[in-house]
C-alpha cells in the first residue's frame, strides 16, 4: 500500500508553480516499541486525561487547547480559529532564496521529507525545470511551509528524480554554545602529539556509507525479547570496568597507532589468504 502524503500544496519559484506532495523521509516503524501494561493482569493500559483541579476524567468532546496568560488562567483556542491564520505558506512552498549548501549550519537541520510532483503533466514539467536548475547551480532553495499549524523554513534540494525538503529550526530554538564551551581550557599541546593523532585519523579514513550503520542496542533488545518470550531468565551482565585515566598521553597515542597498523596488517593477510583460496578453487574447477 502506498504511503499517505503528509502535505499537499504547491512549489513556487517566481511565476513558475507546480503541485507537489510531501512524504516523511524517515520512519520509526522498524524500531522496537513498548506498551504500558498492568503487571498483575498482563493487560494493556489506557491513558486518560484528568482535570488537574477536580481529578475527574475529561471526556473527549470536552478536551481543547488553551494558552496560559498567567498562572492558572488560560485563553481557549478552537481549531477553526487556528485555521483563520491564513498565510501564503499554508498551501504553497514559496522559494525565497538560493544559498550554497555548505553555508547551512548543521544545527538548524530538523526533519527530512521527499517532495514529488502532484501528478499533472504540466506540473511535472515545471517540477523538472526547478529541480534541474538547482542541480546546475549546486544551490539549496530556502522557502516557507506551514505544517501542523506551524510555519517552518524549509531547505529544498535535488535528490535523484525528486527533491529533498528539510525543515529548519529557528534561531530561538538553538542554545547558545558559549555557556557550554567557555569553561574548556586551551592547554599547550606538543606538535608531535597532534601529528600522532592525525596518523590515527588517517588510519581510520573512510567514505560515508550509511549501510554500515548497525543499531547494536536495537539488535540486542530484539534478541533479549526473543529469549524472554521463550521463557529464558534474563540476567544482568557483570559491570564493566571503567577505562582508566591516561597517565601518559604520548604513550597512549603511540599504542593506538600501533594497534591500528596491526589491525590493518591482519586484515591484509586475511584478504590475501582468502584470495589465494579463491584462486586454488578456481583452478580446481577449471581442471
Amino acid at each position: 500500500m502506498a504511503p499517505r502524503p503528509y502535505w499537499r500544496g504547491y512549489l513556487r519559484l517566481s511565476l513558475v508553480t507546480c503541485p507537489v506532495v510531501l512524504y516523511p523521509a524517515t520512519t520509526q516503524a522498524e524500531k522496537t516499541h513498548f506498551h504500558q501494561i498492568n503487571k498483575r493482569t498482563g493487560n494493556r493500559l489506557r491513558q486518560q486525561m484528568v482535570d488537574a483541579e477536580t481529578d475527574e476524567v475529561v471526556d473527549k468532546e470536552d478536551k481543547g487547547r488553551g494558552y496560559e496568560l498567567s498562572k492558572g488562567k488560560y485563553v481557549e483556542i478552537d481549531e477553526e480559529e487556528l485555521e483563520a491564520i491564513e498565510i501564503e505558506s499554508t498551501h504553497t512552498i514559496e522559494i525565497d532564496s538560493f544559498v550554497p549548501k555548505d553555508e547551512i549550519d548543521q544545527r538548524y537541520l530538523e526533519k527530512p521529507y521527499y517532495i514529488v510532483p502532484g501528478g499533472e503533466k504540466v506540473g511535472e514539467e515545471a517540477f523538472a525545470v526547478i529541480r534541474d536548475a538547482m542541480k546546475d547551480k549546486n544551490r539549496v532553495a530556502l522557502g516557507r511551509i506551514v505544517m501542523a499549524h506551524r510555519e517552518h523554513v524549509i531547505a529544498v534540494e535535488p535528490m535523484d528524480k525528486g527533491l529533498l525538503g528539510t525543515t529548519l529550526r529557528y534561531p530561538y530554538e538553538l542554545r547558545n554554545p558559549k555557556p557550554y564551551f567557555s569553561g574548556i581550557r586551551s592547554p599547550r599541546v606538543a606538535r608531535d602529539m597532534v601529528n600522532l593523532a592525525a596518523h590515527i585519523l588517517d588510519s581510520k579514513a573512510a567514505h560515508f556509507d550509511a549501510s554500515k550503520f548497525k543499531d547494536e542496542y536495537e539488535n540486542a533488545l530484539k534478541a533479549l525479547l526473543r529469549r524472554k518470550a521463550k521463557g529464558h531468565t534474563i540476567e544482568a551482565p557483570e559491570k564493566r570496568e571503567e577505562p582508566s585515566n591516561v597517565i601518559n598521553l604520548m604513550d597512549a597515542l603511540r599504542q593506538s597507532l600501533a594497534e591500528q597498523r596491526g589491525g590493518k596488517r591482519s586484515r591484509g593477510r586475511a584478504q590475501r589468504t582468502a584470495g589465494k583460496r579463491r584462486s586454488k578453487s578456481a583452478r580446481r574447477k577449471a581442471a
